[in-house]
């Protein structure tokens, strides 16, 4: 109850500083952006079903959010052809179910970073995972692509920015909580309606708790690209550098 009732103490300063207007510019540039970022890869390594779209497809697909690098075209292009197939949320949970899988193998983590494996090698494990595991097309179609050109290693961002447009297409805002501790039912269930009167009506927050005993007591809490540091390691920090200023006793 106290943790909560310090945070709404911060709402005005927080509702200040975390905006989520987007500028207009971005607004007006963002149709341009979404269809461009995926002409990189689009002749090549994106030309299978799962990315394949028209036009006419793109314009009426909108990527909520723009992504730039290899793993935010991966995910736009993956993202498009799940929304497109009405089959974004299972693609969502085959993808991490395959991740969290994959983190308890040390021998497929080795598999995925081995560059030296064949194009052909890697394609046969990935289809025979997506077959045993009884994927859908889309994300076996994607597995595929992403083997023959040796993104293995880089799967998991990937999987983690296409979560990201997932959240974003359900109206979501992850927020990350770290604490020393596990936060009590009760103060999470409070935290979650401070975060939601911040944030406002028409966004859904969803909580990620991070346990951090470094940063000694309090809470950390970031969304977006914004960090609200209430940690008693930051305020020791902050009152340290106030003791060593010079003191005028003039």
């Amino acid at each position: 109850m106290a943790m909560a009732g310090r945070l709404r103490s911060g709402l005005p300063f927080l509702r200040q500083v975390l905006t989520f207007d987007t500028p207009s510019a971005v607004v007006a540039q963002r149709s341009a952006a979404s269809k461009s970022l995926l002409c990189p890869l689009t002749n090549t390594e994106l030309s299978r079903d799962f990315a394949t779209a028209s036009a006419s497809t793109e314009q009426k697909i909108k990527v909520p959010v723009t992504m730039f690098g290899v793993s935010g075209n991966y995910a736009s292009a993956l993202y498009i052809a799940a929304v497109k197939a009405n089959v974004l949320d299972k693609v969502e949970s085959e993808l991490i179910d395959l991740i969290e899988a994959s983190k308890k193998s040390p021998s497929f983590c080795q598999f995925m970073k081995d560059t030296s494996v064949t194009a052909d090698t890697r394609v046969k494990a990935v289809n025979e995972i997506s077959t045993q595991a009884k994927f859908s097309d889309i994300t076996k179609n994607f597995l595929a692509v992403v083997a023959q050109y040796g993104r293995l290693a880089q799967l998991e961002r990937v999987v983690q920015r296409f979560a990201e447009l997932t959240m974003a297409h359900k109206g979501e805002v992850k927020v990350i909580v770290t604490s020393v501790i596990p936060l009590p039912q009760e103060e999470e269930k409070e935290l979650k309606e401070t975060l939601q009167d911040m944030i406002g009506q028409g966004k859904k927050v969803k909580v990620e708790q991070k346990i951090d005993p470094s940063i000694l007591g309090g809470l950390v809490v970031e969304f977006g690209q914004k960090v609200f540091d209430m940690s008693i390691k930051t305020r020791a920090r902050q009152m340290e550098r106030f003791l060593r200023e010079p003191v005028n006793l003039e």
